[in-house]
């Protein structure tokens, strides 16, 4: 059996909602269904959850699903006569103030804009499509002075590099949607429009305020210049990243986002954290069946720069061929993975002894798999970490996790080369192996005379305890 070791996170919607193409997606290699909260009501995704759950207990396929909360989305108003055309060199006023959208001015949601801004500074609207430079700011008005045109309709984007500091990360709207996703049992929140740690800790708080039982990792979204000034803060603070390259492009523009992509992969897996690479990915089969060749590259060197993930956002949400575009990032993922180097490290120091221990027990797991030629490595976890963190070491053999943990087992469908598998109870070391082997040759992972590298924390039952490893022959 050959396996995939990068992740696909796949955005779920109109296109991609129905059981059977549900099927096709986590058959295709879906391993992580993304539900947009900036669309869609409760009762549309609490459909999706069930359906989504129903799927992958049929297929006996652990899928997570990652809540993505909206943000405080920044925008303009609507215009009178639905649209207007910009004109380069004229004059536009954004106003803080309520007003009806004309040619000359438009009501901007952000009640703090012209305290924030200066003459000189640059408005980006419309995802980056249109240019304005700020010439005056007069009361609650900004007066900006037109630099790319066009026509563009009321409810667009805005983005101001710097400035929207006074927003809160988390709406009234995030609230509602939160709760609801706590209460459907989702298996990753996303915090959009993340600028500080304090932005995590605050989201970590209200989750364990709203559900005490239920606390699901949260994926930090890397999109703000101040993200970046904060990376390594916040990455500290989350349990997972997402390269959330569409708004952090128009934040700090295309040219920079490259680099940024490499940087922040590579701190994410030093720090063990699953790290996801997002945006237009696969663009272009929202209404082709092929991607362009620019697009796979895209999706090649995402996974040459050490990503747990690779994501699909309208291209199944909305587009023609989902299943397509599931298919295509399996077959570039299939096909980069082999000339990935030797294992990939990505390491540095902690100050957590128990931690060092861990990583120091996943990098020898990783070189004795190689060394003897291991047919795989196998993880025996109750709460992932030992998976995690050989994943961190990116080896070649896959990472067969066994949890007793449904909950685990999801949550390890995020990271790099774990294919976990839930096993009815952890009881003596020896009985857990002997179950781990046995399931092993059922599932025809493995077959007799092949060797394994076991990874586990022993006593059982202690999390972030992996303090041992084993050589076994099938």
């Amino acid at each position: 059996m050959r396996f995939k070791r990068t992740k696909i996170v796949a955005t779920i919607g109109p296109s991609s909602c129905d059981p059977k193409t549900l099927e096709n997606l986590i058959k295709a290699g879906m391993n992580v269904a993304r539900l947009n909260f900036s669309h869609g009501s409760h009762e549309e995704h609490a459909s999706y959850v069930k359906t989504i759950r129903a799927v992958a207990k049929k297929l006996n396929t652990p899928v997570a699903i990652l809540q993505d909360l909206s943000g405080p989305k920044v925008r303009i108003g609507d215009f009178k006569e639905g649209s207007i055309t910009l004109v380069p060199g004229k004059t536009f006023t954004l106003s803080t103030v309520a007003c009806e959208g004309t040619v000359d001015r438009v009501f901007i949601n952000y009640p703090h804009l012209h305290n924030e801004v200066e003459k000189g500074a640059i408005i980006l609207l419309d995802d980056g499509r249109r240019k304005l430079e700020v010439i005056s700011v007069k009361g609650t008005d900004v007066v900006t002075k037109i630099i790319v045109g066009g026509t563009i309709k009321g409810r667009r984007g805005v983005n101001i590099p710097g400035a929207f500091r006074k927003v809160s990360p988390i709406t009234a709207k995030d609230r509602a949607d939160l709760a609801f996703g706590l209460s459907e049992g989702v298996d990753f929140v996303a915090l959009s429009f993340v600028r500080s740690p304090a932005d995590i800790a605050k989201l970590r708080t209200l989750i364990k305020k709203l559900s005490p039982k239920h606390q699901p990792p949260i994926v930090a979204k890397i999109e703000t210049l101040e993200a970046i000034e904060h990376l390594h803060d916040i990455i500290e603070g989350t349990d997972a990243v997402m390269v959330a390259r569409g708004d952090l492009a128009v934040e700090v523009s295309p040219e920079n986002v490259p680099l940024l992509q490499k940087k922040i992969i590579r701190k994410s897996v030093a720090a063990g954290k699953p790290v996801i690479t997002a945006t237009q990915m696969l663009e272009s089969m929202i209404t082709s069946p092929v991607p362009t060749r620019a697009e796979v590259g895209d999706v090649a060197n995402a996974i040459l720069d050490g990503t747990d993930a690779i994501m699909l956002s309208q291209e199944t949400a909305m587009g023609e061929y989902p299943v397509e575009a599931v298919e295509m990032m399996t077959q570039i993922a299939l096909k980069t993975e082999n000339d990935l180097a030797y294992q990939k490290l990505f390491t540095r120091k902690s100050t957590d002894a128990a931690m060092e221990t861990i990583n120091a027990i996943g990098q020898a797991v990783v070189g004795t798999a190689q060394a003897i030629d291991a047919k795989a490595i196998v993880a025996l976890s109750e709460s992932g970490i030992t998976g995690r963190m050989i994943s961190r070491c990116r080896p070649m053999r896959p990472i067969l996790v066994f949890t007793p943990k449904e909950k685990t087992a999801r949550t390890l469908a995020l990271s790099f080369a774990c294919h976990p598998f839930v096993m009815k109870s952890f009881g003596d070391l020896l009985m857990v192996v002997a179950e781990s082997k046995k399931m092993m040759m059922h599932e025809k992972l493995a077959k007799k005379g092949d060797q394994i590298v076991i990874a586990a924390g022993i006593p059982f039952g202690k999390v972030g305890g992996t303090n041992m490893m084993m050589v076994q022959d099938l």
